[in-house]
């Protein structure tokens, strides 16, 4: 009797409340503010997804899409599935923009949720109280936001199904095409023809160096009769020179004293850190929002366990809450002092089409500086959060202000000029600077003073093409044409490099000859794809379906109908394109048969003419003129990391294993006979023994 009344007394487990997440590292910063009566459990991402074998897309019954649930995600969903029945309340708690929408209302789909129940929570920083405050005031899906995303979807498959299997029939396997990345292609190949097409023109300085009672100063010459004067060659210069007379007198004709104020930046938008990120830390756009994702979503440190150290990532917008705001300026009181704190911090201008639906990226709490944290974070998400705090915390801080300096010289109708500045107030540039800041002082002059020329220093000067792409003005380019969304900018860059349409040498983009081919056709049988006009367009419609003011079926009808009958016309007219073998000049060491250069997914490589009867191939390698400083049989060949990063190796490897990331030169050191390598410093190269017993003179 005992033990039937013992099991009958026995407690219920009290149910708990379901928040589903995407990823486990949010999950256990959110469980752990939430408390035990709740369970977060991660979706790993997107839960469904179009089909990969097929289109997806009904056309007969106004574009439904037909979604499957992603291969590799059937125990996720399970798992979901049976603690969603368990569950006293399920939340769905992605991330705050179209996507994470769209993740909460597939979960809706999948766990039988009604979409119209307040169970929708979102918050822009995994902090304690901004998690508790969502969790008090949950909405129902915006299914504005998640026709918006579902329409980007639709477009993106659309595009990507129709124009990839037509690069597959009419140039090789493996291509593609989408609406964003064929922009950037396109603005690659378009700098590339600038490149080639120019022509440059000569030009000349002269820069001069004056002496005013025991002070020396530079200036440079301007024009004639104080109206600028263009030098296009020698003989303009010599014209000058001739004009003056080096041991008289030259007169300071103008003084302009000034006081300048350079404001700071505003806080980062999802664009600015990329770029910025890759300008100051060397990061690639995706290793930026890898580590960005990280420092969100929560990091262990120490008592304070896991923390979420900024804001959303994913932002186009330079607004900052008025906590957050107060929070700063006590700190910049506190640390530096009132005269740094501004009164009205920097408001930065939205990009055209900006959504604004968050803050900028900052750090949750000021308080958390970079040096407190720095033995929590790895080395990539340390140097990250400190340019998200430094510039978040320069924003908030006071101009810097300079004195200015600037004196117009003139004998016999020749006008120099001359510059010069000093820093008055630091302010923001205490703590965020774009470079060095130097002072460039000029000595007390007045006008009416009379000078004397010291020397001249003509130079002959070309005119320089426009500069490649790197990753961070490419992503400037785009936001700048309204093509893309924060979100899109990493993936898009690695698509067009896994594709091999185009490469980064120096840190800068230079498209492919595949590349070329696949933008050639896009260009002349799909024109809308690759006109930036049309494309920004679109992202305003799809704007537009997020507000609410545009249907998204319309949206897609209006892009596909005409779209459709270009694909036709391409399928119909578009030739097989042979993207012809180079004869490598040597042959098969199997069969004999010459070697051909092909065209491969990740660049070319040697391959046997009588593929696939005989299937030997060769990488491409480029010697360096240098012999194995190890063996003393092989070659120094240039070869490439997996992280496609340049060392030197032996032709011979694996027999002979020697490497080295520094170019060996072919010399010894006279000191200890160590083969001596070149590095790259800062204004040339240098030959250095790697065991730093002797160098040679910087060679610019």
């Amino acid at each position: 009797m005992a033990t039937s009344t013992k099991k009958a007394t026995k407690k219920r487990k009290p149910q708990k409340k379901l928040v589903i997440v995407e990823s486990p590292a949010k999950a256990k910063t959110i469980e752990k503010y939430l408390g035990r009566t709740y369970k977060v459990m991660a979706s790993l991402g997107h839960v469904r997804d179009l089909p990969k074998s097929k289109m997806g897309i009904d056309f007969e019954n106004n574009y439904e899409p037909h979604y499957i649930s992603i291969r590799g995600k059937g125990d996720v969903i399970k798992d979901l599935r049976s603690e969603a029945k368990k569950a006293k309340k399920v939340y769905l708690a992605a991330d705050p923009d179209r996507e994470g929408e769209s993740i909460a209302w597939h979960l809706s789909h999948l766990l039988n949720l009604d979409p119209t129940d307040k169970n929708r929570v979102v918050f822009n920083e995994i902090t304690k109280d901004a998690v508790k405050d969502a969790f008090k005031q949950p909405r129902s899906i915006d299914m504005d936001l998640v026709d918006a995303q579902q329409a980007r979807r639709i477009l993106d498959r659309l595009v990507g199904y129709s124009i990839s299997p037509l690069l597959w029939k009419k140039v090789k396997k493996g291509l593609s095409a989408g609406r964003v990345q064929s922009i950037a292609l396109k603005l690659i190949i378009d700098r590339e023809n600038e490149i080639k097409s120019f022509v440059p023109e000569e030009y000349w300085t002269i820069d001069s160096e004056f002496k005013h009672q025991r002070s020396k100063f530079a200036a440079s010459f301007y024009g004639l009769n104080g109206k600028k004067h263009a030098l296009p060659n020698n003989d303009e210069v010599q014209k000058i020179l001739g004009e003056l007379d080096r041991d008289g007198d030259f007169d300071v004709t103008k003084v302009t004293k000034k006081e300048r104020r350079r404001s700071p930046q505003p806080p980062f938008t999802t664009s600015a850190m990329q770029q910025e990120a890759n300008r100051k830390l060397n990061f690639r756009t995706r290793k930026t929002m890898m580590a960005a994702q990280q420092l969100y979503e929560g990091i262990n440190i120490g008592k304070e366990g896991s923390q979420g150290l900024i804001t959303y990532m994913r932002t186009d917008s330079t607004r900052i809450s008025t906590i957050a705001k107060h929070e700063a300026s006590q700190f910049i009181h506190e640390k530096y002092g009132e005269e740094y704190a501004a009164t009205k911090p920097i408001k930065g201008k939205l990009p055209e089409g900006a959504q604004d639906a968050h803050e900028a990226i900052r750090p949750t709490s000021v308080y958390r500086t970079p040096a407190d944290l720095k033995e929590y974070l790895t080395n990539d998400q340390f140097k990250l959060y400190q340019l998200v705090w430094n510039r978040f915390m320069a924003s908030q801080m006071t101009s810097a202000v300079m004195d200015t300096m600037a004196v117009t010289i003139e004998q016999n109708g020749v006008t120099f000029k001359a510059n010069g500045s000093k820093l008055k107030f630091d302010g923001f540039l205490k703590l965020y600077k774009d470079g060095k800041e130097k002072d460039n002082l000029l000595p007390d002059i007045q006008e009416g003073d009379q000078l004397k020329l010291n020397k001249t220093d003509p130079a002959q000067h070309f005119t320089q093409p426009p500069a490649r792409y790197s990753e961070a003005n490419l992503i400037k380019a785009l936001e700048e044409n309204g093509v893309g969304r924060p979100s899109t900018y990493a993936p898009t860059l690695d698509t067009i490099q896994r594709r091999y349409y185009v490469k980064l040498v120096g840190r800068r983009f230079e498209p492919t000859e595949l590349g070329d081919i696949v933008n050639q056709i896009i260009q002349d049988y799909f024109p809308d794809i690759v006109n930036v006009g049309f494309t920004a367009g679109l992202e305003k419609e799809l704007d537009g379906i997020e507000e609410g003011q545009q249907d998204w079926v319309k949206v897609i009808d209006d892009f596909y109908q005409p779209f459709s009958k270009e694909v036709t016309h391409a399928q119909d007219t578009i030739e097989k394109i042979q993207i012809r073998d180079e004869p490598a000049g040597f042959d098969c060491d199997i069969c004999g048969a010459p070697m051909v250069i092909k065209m491969g997914r990740y660049g070319k490589f040697y391959a046997c003419s009588r593929f696939p009867d005989c299937r030997n191939t060769k990488p491409i390698v480029k010697e360096i003129g240098v012999v194995c400083p190890k063996c003393k049989q092989g070659q120094v060949i240039e070869r490439k990391s997996k992280k496609n990063r340049i060392f030197y190796g032996c032709s011979r490897y694996p027999d002979c294993d020697f490497v080295s990331w520094d170019k060996p030169v072919g010399r010894d050191c006279p000191k200890d006979g160590h083969y001596l390598v070149e590095k790259k410093i800062k204004g040339g190269v240098q030959v250095v023994c790697p065991n730093g017993d002797y160098d040679e003179p910087v060679q610019k």
